[in-house]
């Protein structure tokens, strides 16, 4: 197969281009070099991904085993799969890479896993199995576990994993991030562990893949030669360890192409760095960026207004989204009293919109907390109005689901001492805890797994007579069990094992609906596995995909984060809660700084981008927030849209100016109360009028200014710190100054690179 496009005739019609703009078009045929398709929302950056896939095969620049091409969901692999199957036809089936980072790591560490330290049938533990290890390692030590949880030092060991560091990679500051000095000491032990077990978590997928192509020429070259082209979906949200990975298997052939919205990077708090696709043309010099600006889902005041606002943000590369569609409504921003108006009015304009004909399922409430959807879910059953919650309780995280794969885990690797530990006492088996710590003892003593020792032990009299017959007859069938695994179908060996354990009549013998529907489950736990031809295929599935996919044909308001929406579109959203420490969150503005408040602001963009006919946003005077009324400004975000694509009104005095003076420098917050006339008078009791106009307290004023965008002050540099000067960021460490421009800082760091940041936030180093 060529490595030059020379297959088809330069004046050939490609059917693969119908339908396409011209950036589109590019992105499909600049196939050679770095190429970066910077992809505004709804943009249909997705047909240009797919149909660039498809090219490379059809014009026979690859064979479909050479394309890496990389997801961050099972979802959108599934979708991608899908739409090159439509336009390739059988040749999709012979694309082994295209999956997400941490599928396609799992595959490439199955290859290599005896260079790590592991065998190739290695375990991944989920969340509650890392939780679990880990209390086990604090209590051996002898740390207080109240002090320092664990849960804790597993965000810890995840943060550390997702910036690519090993634990002799760890900093001074580092490891004082647990027990007082000891983060390194338990991530040395955690990994230490995780390999007696024959076991990695999610973050060891790519950290060891990682960690392998760093130290081993040879096998960094192989996968340099067999991939061709890589391409890489939501390059945005990339993470350290990602960047780092896709930089090595790239930087052979230098044929990359990534898509992403720098606008769009909303999960730093999963480690996803923006900077990432902000330096790709210095990653990849001679980089082509190619634009796609023209929106095929939202109206033109929507994209408008969008712009407008995200325009306020300055780590951004930029770029002007426009569409051909009818102008459609200006946004509406509703000012009411409190939280309960607000879903009353939400409530009342969805029965209005249905009543129109406008479908329950092409209507979304997007909020920015988990407690926020309470007095939504609250009216809506009052009045009678379906609606669903997505990102509640996840199918796979269920204790009976739970206690079904720890029987499938030990039979497929008898050395998952995590799962082993789960199930041993499960159902009821009178062996309790001190049967467990024997077991325990015996097999540190003899450096072997549980389910080992318990085939030992009962040669012994460590334990009474009934226990050892117990752990005999669970051993028995745990080797019969193993035998079937040979012959019979995942969901048959499931459905044997469970009735065999005993789990089955212990859930019917309850007769309480809470066994029923655990019953129910695990049924379809069983369905889902008639799927797959193999118990090993089912278990990494459902280790790389903790979601619950069931859906309802009966259409139903949605309601679900902002965070959660990526990706998705409605006719109808509403944006409740735009006030300060609700949106953007008090957090947020405590201790990310400018760059966490861009960020909330980039949020806000997605969320407004949503919507594919009107966009509601709303503000109360007054919030319940975790059982404590608050007083609340509107946010600023809505004073940072354009005047004239938002339509105001509002339950409280000041209509639209209201918000805007109070976010101007030197408005006196109560000229447009007192000019302003009110959009809706409402009768409220005693002292109601002096508890709205609290919210537009100068003090509150003064402290969101101090949070504001430093921007907007129109700062002057510091005469202090020059070009080469050595400062101090109580984040970043020691540094020094490489660029300035203004009061904005270019820093190169001695522990985190190069980072951009204002004057105010450092300080001169002695």
């Amino acid at each position: 197969m060529n490595d030059q496009q020379d297959s088809l005739p330069s004046d050939a019609h490609d059917p693969l281009l119908d339908g396409l703009n011209a950036p589109q078009r590019d992105a499909v045929l600049t196939t050679e070099g770095p190429v970066l398709m910077l992809a505004g929302a709804g943009t249909g950056k997705t047909s240009a991904l797919t149909r660039r896939l498809a090219h490379l095969v059809r014009a026979r620049l690859a064979w479909p085993s050479e394309i890496l091409c990389v997801t961050f969901t099972n979802k959108a692999a599934r979708e991608m799969r899908e739409r090159v199957g439509h336009l390739i036809g059988p040749a999709v089936e012979g694309m082994p890479w295209l999956g997400t980072f941490h599928s396609i790591a799992a595959k490439m560490l199955r290859r290599h896993a005896e260079l790590v330290g592991l065998q190739s049938n290695y375990t991944i533990i989920d969340t509650d199995d890392q939780l679990r290890l880990l209390k086990q390692l604090i209590q051996s030590e002898g740390v207080d576990e109240k002090r320092w949880p664990p849960r804790q030092l597993a965000g810890c060991i995840d943060r550390w994993k997702n910036r690519g560091l090993n634990p002799q990679d760890l900093d001074a500051g580092e490891n004082e991030a647990y027990a007082n000095g000891k983060g390194q000491h338990f991530y040395r032990l955690y990994q230490d562990r995780l390999k007696a077990l024959n076991a990695c978590d999610f973050g060891d997928l790519l950290l060891h893949m990682l960690n392998i192509l760093r130290t081993n020429r040879e096998v960094l070259e192989q996968y340099q030669q067999r991939f061709k082209y890589v391409m890489v979906d939501e390059y945005q949200d990339t993470n350290q360890v990602q960047y780092l990975w896709l930089r090595l298997l790239a930087q052979g052939r230098q044929n990359i192409c990534v898509v992403g919205d720098d606008d769009q990077s909303i999960y730093s708090w999963r480690g996803a760095e923006v900077a990432n696709i902000l330096r790709f043309e210095k990653d990849f010099p001679g980089a082509k960026v190619i634009r796609l600006e023209q929106n095929y889902r939202s109206t033109p005041q929507i994209l408008a207004a969008a712009s407008g606002l995200i325009n306020e943000n300055s780590q951004r590369l930029g770029k002007t989204l426009w569409t051909e569609k009818h102008p459609g409504d200006k946004l509406r921003v509703i000012g009411v009293w409190d939280a309960p108006e607000e879903a009353r009015r939400v409530g009342d304009d969805i029965e209005r919109l249905e009543r129109e004909g406008a479908p329950l399922d092409q209507i979304a409430i997007l909020v920015r907390a988990q407690y926020q959807t309470r007095e939504f879910e609250d009216r809506f059953i009052s009045i009678g109005l379906k609606y669903r919650i997505i990102g509640g309780f996840r199918f796979y995280e269920r204790a009976e689901i739970r206690d079904a794969l720890a029987y499938l885990r030990v039979i497929a690797q008898p050395a998952d001492d995590l799962a082993f530990e789960r199930i041993y006492n499960s159902p009821k088996r009178g062996l309790g805890a001190k049967a467990l710590e024997k077991l325990h003892l015996l097999a540190r003593r003899r450096s072997i797994p549980l389910a080992a020792a318990a085939i030992e032990i009962v040669d012994t009299d460590e334990l009474p007579a009934r226990a050892r017959n117990t752990f005999l007859s669970l051993m028995r069938d745990f080797a019969r069990w193993r035998e079937l695994e040979k012959t019979e179908n995942p969901a048959d060996l499931m459905r044997t094992v469970l009735d065999e354990s005993g789990y089955t009549d212990a859930l019917q013998a309850e007769k309480t609906a809470e066994a029923a529907g655990r019953l129910e489950n695990l049924a379809e736990l069983a369905r889902a596995m008639e799927e797959y031809e193999s118990l090993g295929d089912f278990l990494e599935h459902v280790s790389l995909v903790m979601d619950n996919e069931a859906a309802s044909e009966e259409e139903k308001v949605t309601i679900m984060t902002m965070h959660a929406a990526k990706g998705l579109e409605f006719d109808h959203v509403f944006l409740p809660g735009w006030e300060e420490g609700v949106f953007p969150s008090q957090r947020s503005l405590d201790e990310g700084g400018l760059a966490s408040l861009e960020e909330e602001r980039r949020l806000a963009y997605v969320a407004i981008t949503r919507a594919r006919r009107k966009c509601t946003i709303l503000h109360a005077a007054n919030r319940r927030i975790y059982g404590q009324w608050t007083s609340s400004i509107p946010s600023r975000f809505i004073a940072e849209l354009p005047d004239d694509h938002v339509d105001s009104e509002t339950t409280l005095s000041g209509g639209a100016s209201l918000w805007r003076a109070q976010w101007s420098e030197h408005a006196d917050p109560f000229a447009d109360v007192a000019r302003a006339q009110p959009a809706r008078t409402v009768t409220r009791g005693p002292g109601w009028q002096r508890a709205a106009r609290q919210q537009f307290d100068p003090k509150p004023r003064r402290i969101a200014e101090s949070t504001r965008s430093a921007a907007s002050f129109a700062a002057k540099p510091r005469t202090d710190l020059t070009i080469g000067a050595r400062v101090f960021h109580e984040k970043f460490g020691y540094g020094t100054i490489a660029e300035q421009e203004g009061n904005k800082l270019e820093i190169e760091f001695e522990k985190s690179g190069r980072k951009r940041v204002l004057d105010s936030f450092v300080k001169a180093a002695d």
